[in-house]
């Protein structure tokens, strides 16, 4: 019996080697008809043969990977049909249309799209003609779409951008918890979850949501050794401009992702006055026109795209051969992947983070906008209650409905609690006919703000390590070490070589290092004192940390700021030490010494700025050290180097400034930035043709600005005043 029993286990091993080799065999072949591609992508193969096992399967592997043909192959070789979630309507569009292009029987349900396409593809669905169906997580809202699910052969649940099912991940949206119970209701198909980005604690949400039974895990490692990750330091706005033409002018095709609608715009309209051709794209336009910007990214028509975090997600373009980050992202995670859509071909590319330190509270804005504390969440409820019809229902959007909570509410934090009132019962919502806003109603009307069930330990938990993800991103921009290695180190990778491409990479590895000259040196001991004198103790001759960069620099240069005075600080022996030093000479020298592990930054929110040991002997004992020395060009954008008239072009300033204030106090540099004034006030064009010779004057502007300013031009030749 027992010889019978090996030999029968023998035998199932064998058959099951077999078949895994005609599978494999299979999906080798259907490869390269479908899709044209002579072998798999490690570790894509295995995964295809997971799926094709009817296993549970978890997928975390970079942008770019190849993560959809992962769904997408293995559902050309099943019986039924793969539901695939994904988050947004352009990423299922692109997806669709590149199945559809290769003849596979591919469609996608959505909110643009009529209720007779809808019937039509349902119809389809039910009758078999479909291998793929892409749905919005939303979709799972309608018990229409759940019950026109049932009696479907479903071969497998594919959810892309898992990470989304994860209040701890970057961009948790609620509606993916409930593909959980949407799984259950279609019967519990096997299920793929894939994503790019996951630190340990996500992909434990991941599994645990969606209740993947012993899943085969595949974790394709982070690194992306054709990336060269930059983090330059700027102050200005101008600054950021400047390095993002420098970007355009060496990479031609690339993203800059901008952290709001008004800096997208702010971005473009500068690109504008440098004749630099782009598409635009973010959440302020019609569905229409991001369509448009994203086909014509897509069909190469133009190279740059200057966009909100939304586009890319799924973008299949392989030679962005930059990525810019004009603010600062709010994770490690949310930076990685973004910045992971550069070089998807392979081929190098740079992705350049322009940090500036104030920009941190932008993402503060938005984290107390996806961390309501529980009192405004009162407030809503208590507004919903107000504002109910006899049935409990609310016809609100979600700007009116902040109006009514009162003055100074963050829309965000509306947002979120209504999604929070909802995942705790209280509330559902649902479609308004004809129109674009969600309706509320209210479960019990009769409940009390102070009865809500609101999990209040879990929701300052995860505003705690929202705001810990953000000190990472800025531990980040901080690190003296390979950047590269730094990210792998954030998600549990280990890599003991440094990429050889970063920006502390190559200082470290540069040709240009170099000791330097006496003047160098006596200027490098001179900025350390600085620093160790406004962190030396009165008492005693320790350092500790008590000032920020700017606040140090401000006083090696003999500002004249109140702060400095009224803290004493002008009364230091190091006060005006480097005044002749331009400012942002004395920004790159910081940025050196930071770099090269003279000075360290502190982690906490004040980013305090000490002498390292290293910094200290070079100050005292005279050490030699290599940097990369600055060059003496007072300013990145060699705006010094233009010989102008500085009474005019104060004249022109005081215009801009005032239209700036006509303008609802936009940023000035959007109506002309500093350089381009300083072009005007050196060559004084008396006509517009004149003045769209010089660079960042386009005709859009030279209609609607210039006007202006040429007045004050001719007036100022004329030796009188704009009449």
């Amino acid at each position: 019996m027992i010889a019978l029993a090996l030999f029968d286990g023998l035998r199932r091993a064998a058959s099951g080697f077999v078949w895994k080799v005609r599978m494999r065999e299979q999906a080798r072949q259907a490869l390269a008809r479908h899709f044209g591609f002579s072998a798999f992508r490690a570790p894509q193969e295995d995964i295809v043969t997971a799926v094709l096992e009817k296993r549970d399967v978890l997928v975390i592997m970079p942008t770019g990977g190849g993560k959809s043909l992962c769904y997408q192959l293995p559902a050309l070789l099943m019986e039924g049909v793969t539901v695939v979630v994904s988050p947004l309507i352009a990423l299922m569009k692109d997806q669709v249309d590149a199945l559809q292009a290769r003849g596979i029987a591919a469609a996608m349900i959505n909110s643009s799209q009529s209720w007779n396409d809808q019937l039509a593809i349902l119809d389809d669905l039910r009758e078999g003609r479909l291998k793929l169906i892409y749905v919005a997580p939303e979709r799972f809202r309608a018990e229409s779409f759940r019950r026109a699910l049932q009696g479907i052969p479903i071969a497998r649940l594919a959810i892309d951008e898992a990470h989304c099912l994860s209040q701890w991940g970057h961009d948790f949206r609620p509606d993916y918890l409930r593909l959980g119970e949407a799984r259950k209701a279609m019967g519990n198909p096997p299920c793929l979850a894939l994503t790019a980005t996951a630190t340990p604690e996500v992909r434990r949400d991941i599994l645990d949501t969606l209740e993947l039974s012993e899943p085969a895990t595949y974790v394709a490692g982070f690194s992306r050794k054709n990336l060269a990750f930059r983090i330059s330091r700027v102050e200005k706005d101008e600054h950021k401009m400047v390095r993002i033409k420098s970007l355009v002018e060496a990479h031609r095709t690339g993203i800059i992702y901008c952290a709001t609608r008004k800096s997208t715009e702010a971005v473009s309209e500068w690109l504008n006055c440098e004749h630099i051709d782009h598409v635009v794209y973010h959440g302020g336009l019609s569905d229409d026109a991001r369509s448009q910007a994203q086909e014509r990214f897509l069909r190469r028509e133009v190279g740059v795209a200057v966009a909100t975090n939304a586009f890319g997600m799924g973008i299949d373009r392989a030679d962005v051969r930059f990525v810019c980050h004009y603010e600062l992202p709010g994770s490690i995670e949310a930076y990685y992947q973004e910045a992971g859509r550069a070089g998807r071909d392979g081929k190098e590319s740079v992705c350049e983070l322009l940090f500036r330190p104030s920009d941190r509270r932008v993402q503060e804005f938005f984290l107390d906008g996806a961390n309501p504390p529980p009192a405004l969440v009162h407030q809503v409820f208590t507004t919903l209650k107000l504002h109910a019809d006899d049935q409990g229902e609310v016809l609100l959007s979600i700007d009116d409905l902040t109006a009514k909570v009162g003055p100074g509410t963050n829309p965000m934090g509306v947002g979120t609690s209504l999604g929070l009132l909802t995942r705790s019962g209280v509330i559902e919502r649902f479609d308004v006919a004809g129109q674009r806003i969600r309706g509320t109603r209210l479960k019990n009307p009769g409940m009390k703000a102070r009865e809500l069930p609101l999990d209040t330990p879990a929701m300052d938990e995860k505003r705690r390590r929202d705001y810990q993800k953000l000190e990472r991103m800025i531990d980040l921009c901080h690190a003296p070490g390979c950047r590269q290695q730094a990210i792998l180190r954030y998600f549990g990778e280990q890599s003991g070589e440094t990429c050889g491409k970063c920006d502390r990479c190559a200082r470290r590895s540069g040709s240009d290092l170099r000791e330097g000259n006496a003047e160098e040196v006596l200027q490098l001991r001179k900025a350390l004192s600085g620093v160790a004198r406004m962190s030396r103790r009165e008492d005693t001759y320790s350092f500790i940390p008590r000032f920020g960069r700017t606040k140090i620099m401000a006083c090696l240069r003999g500002s004249e700021r109140e702060d400095l005075k009224e803290a004493g600080l002008h009364e230091l022996s190091t006060y005006g030490l480097l005044k002749d030093m331009p400012q942002a000479h004395l920004r790159a020298l910081f940025d050196e010494m930071e770099a090269s592990g003279l000075i360290e930054t502190s982690g906490d929110e004040y980013r305090l700025v000490g002498l390292t040991e290293l910094g200290a002997r070079v100050m005292l004992d005279g050490d030699t050290v290599k940097l990369r020395w600055p060059a003496t060009a007072a300013s990145p954008s060699g705006e010094d180097e233009i010989d102008y008239d500085r009474h005019l072009y104060d004249e022109l300033v005081r215009l801009r400034n005032q239209m700036a204030r006509e303008r609802k106090n936009a940023p000035a540099y959007t109506i002309f930035p500093n350089r381009v004034l300083k072009h005007l006030a050196a060559k004084k064009p008396q006509t517009a043709a004149e003045a769209q010779e010089l660079p960042g004057i386009g005709p859009a502007k030279a209609k609607s600005i210039l006007p202006r300013f040429l007045k004050v031009i001719q007036a100022h030749a004329r030796g009188g005043a704009v009449a």
